[in-house]
């Protein structure tokens, strides 16, 4: 279960570095934000892969 919300979690934190990129005075916070969401969303998955063993 905490697979798919650490997953979400970092979709939401990747949309809202996406976002805040379009503004360029923000644009290295958005980068990180938006680095910080895809890591989450990556430990989601592999954290879903090996729960199944």
């Amino acid at each position: 279960m905490t697979d798919w919300v650490i997953t979400g979690l970092g979709a939401v934190a990747t949309t809202a570095g996406a976002l805040t990129m379009r503004n360029r005075t923000r644009a290295k916070l958005g980068s990180g934000i938006l680095g910080f969401g895809l890591a989450h969303i990556i430990l989601g998955v592999l954290d879903r892969t090996w729960s199944k063993t």
